[in-house]
């Protein structure tokens, strides 16, 4: 049976025989090739209209449509089908009664998935996921993919598109999702945020617009962390056009040096004395004053400037603990955090070592900081061996806020990790609360147990410094500490705080 393609093709070769001025060139011949098998008027005649009705049919094939535009990988619509359907749908809405919606899917994370596991493994979890999320909607949804691992759904029109109706629909798609994929006999799990539109929640009248709006609440979803779910609102556009705006600004205040690392103290429980110092990437905006990481990290990430902002940061922590030793004050170490995206590149290592080597630094006073959510759900060989490269070269190997991520003890010794930094969930009132006490106190006997250095994050009071020494954590770090500081801050603080150790007893760990 011939495709509609082939259909088309055929007719459209048809019409280019027949429709054109070299079917003139044979009209004579067709007069006098009628005359002499009869001449009969009538044959005569149709000679004659002949070439028109031929014409009449090319001019008919002019009329008949191309085949519908589709993904060449998942044969799914493209976006003008859907804003088409939600266009159908709007327009109808006053007789009909009935109200529409439109949902954006984006599969989590599917760049460093792609990067990972490679475009043909990508490709194949794309067509499958695609497939899935078709099996969660009704026949009549229209469905497209827009781009990498994003998706676009229009509701078919319904009695009663309401809010409970959009969550139900968007916790289907996200269960379907969530179901391992099977990748090469290994298991791979994914996660999708989705952010949605109701036409009956909003004065928006086009298709168009309720893409738009179904976007601003996906980039809201997206803002809480993976499997996000947002329905639009109004004030999610301001939202979004700000975000929009800071990832147009980044990369030039990347280059202007507006993004620079402020420094935080961390401090042995032991001694009391400073035993390092962790950048924290800050924006000095020249209108809007210091930025949020929170606001600006997801811009960096999304404009695709996570490695360069690693490398601003690295070589600024670098520079600041050469200062610190032409001012007489060592540092043992500073620690600088890594994004998925730099483990991830095979040249991190050389790069490494060529900057230790330009500030003439040895690579054990750099700490190189890992969340552990990398390293609990990696199994990129190259962000291991980068790991282990970096660990042989010397550097420190700091597993950050641990607990979350939920890293085996296999992974801890796969990653060859010097320390672990406990979350601040687990730090706050550890004092106060029991319960608080024992997760502390289960890790750090663990973390002993594996010779493995411990550091507790978000320390803000002189109870939970005192009970964290007591239970054996070796480092502290948090506001109770100090803030996060520029770098022409940091000597006069440092200062301050030697004055304090002269002045106060030190705060041994329990003997036992």
């Amino acid at each position: 049976m011939l495709s509609r393609q082939m259909i088309y093709e055929n007719v459209k070769s048809f019409r280019g025989a027949i429709n054109g001025p070299h079917i003139l060139a044979f009209l004579p011949a067709i007069t006098l090739g009628a005359f002499w098998l009869g001449g009969e008027s009538a044959l005569l005649v149709v000679a004659l209209l002949l070439p028109a009705a031929l014409g009449l049919v090319g001019g008919a094939t002019a009329r008949i449509p191309p085949p519908e535009a589709r993904d060449g990988l998942t044969g799914l619509h493209l976006r003008d089908a859907v804003e088409g359907a939600l266009d159908t749908s709007l327009e109808s809405q006053p007789k009909s009664g009935l109200s529409t919606a439109c949902l954006q899917v984006e599969l989590d994370d599917f760049r460093d998935f792609t990067d990972r596991f490679g475009r043909k493994a990508a490709e194949d979890i794309l067509v499958r996921a695609s497939e899935r999320i078709l099996g969660a909607l009704r026949s009549n949804d229209v469905m497209a993919r827009l781009d990498g691992g994003s998706f676009s759904i229009a509701v078919a029109p319904i009695r009663r598109a309401d809010l409970e109706n959009l969550i139900q629909m968007g916790s289907r798609i996200q269960s379907t999702i969530a179901e391992p994929f099977s990748l090469d006999a290994t298991n791979v799990y994914l996660t999708a945020s989705i952010g949605f539109c109701l036409s009956t929640r909003t004065s928006i009248r086009s298709g168009s617009a309720m893409l738009e709006a179904a976007e601003c609440a996906l980039f809201e979803a997206r803002r809480h962390g993976p499997g996000g779910l947002r329905a639009f609102s109004p004030e999610m556009k301001k939202k979004a056009e700000d975000q929009s705006a800071l990832i147009g600004e980044v990369g030039a205040a990347l280059e202007a040096g507006q993004i620079q690392p402020w420094f935080q103290p961390q401090v042995s429980t032991d001694t009391g004395e400073i035993s390092g110092f962790e950048a924290l990437a800050r924006w000095s905006h020249p209108t809007r004053g210091i930025v949020s990481p929170a606001e600006f990290l997801p811009a960096i990430q999304q404009a695709g400037l996570s490695e360069r902002l690693s490398e601003i940061i690295l070589f600024h922590a670098l520079s600041a603990l050469r200062s610190w030793d032409q001012t007489g004050i060592h540092i043992p170490r500073v620690g600088v955090n890594f994004s998925s995206e730099e483990l991830r590149n095979p040249k991190l290592v050389e790069k490494i070592r060529w900057e230790l080597d330009r500030f003439d630094m040895t690579a054990d006073r750099l700490s190189v900081e890992i969340l552990e959510s990398v390293v609990a759900g990696s199994d990129d060989d190259t962000i291991t061996r980068n790991i282990s490269g970096l660990s042989k070269l010397g550097c420190g190997i700091d597993l950050d806020d641990f607990g979350t991520g939920h890293a085996s003890i296999a992974n801890i010794r796969r990653f060859a990790i010097n320390r672990i930094k406990i979350d601040r969930s687990f730090v706050t009132k550890v004092d106060v609360d029991p319960e608080q006490n024992r997760m502390v106190s289960a890790i750090l006997t663990m973390a002993e147990r594996l010779e493995i250095e411990t550091l507790a994050e978000g320390v803000e009071s002189v109870g939970e410094h005192a009970t964290l020494s007591q239970l054996g954590c070796g480092h502290v770090q948090g506001f109770g500490i100090g803030r996060p500081m520029p770098l022409s801050e940091t000597v006069l603080w440092m200062e301050k705080h030697a004055g304090k150790l002269t002045q106060t007893p030190a705060i041994g760990r329990k003997q036992g």
